[in-house]
């Protein structure tokens, strides 16, 4: 599973967001809106932050913990 997490590089709840993850286990890469125009117009973004998850858009803005825990564990 390929898991991005596309922010802007002022996003404020990066460092929490990328937090939670690790506590639920997910290995993650960050990518900026700034440096990645093609994805910013393929999934229509004007918010930050995102989740992609294999190239599709599952979170548009940051998921709570329990979210997240139910998206990845089940």
């Amino acid at each position: 599973m390929h898991v991005q997490l596309l922010v802007t590089q002022t996003d404020f709840c990066l460092p929490n967001l990328m937090r939670e993850l690790e506590d639920v286990g997910i290995s993650y890469s960050v990518e900026y809106i700034e440096d990645n125009p093609e994805l910013v117009a393929s999934h229509q973004i004007r918010h930050s932050p995102n989740i992609l998850i294999n190239g599709s858009l599952i979170f548009r803005s940051q998921p709570s913990i329990g979210e997240l825990r139910t998206f990845f564990l089940g």
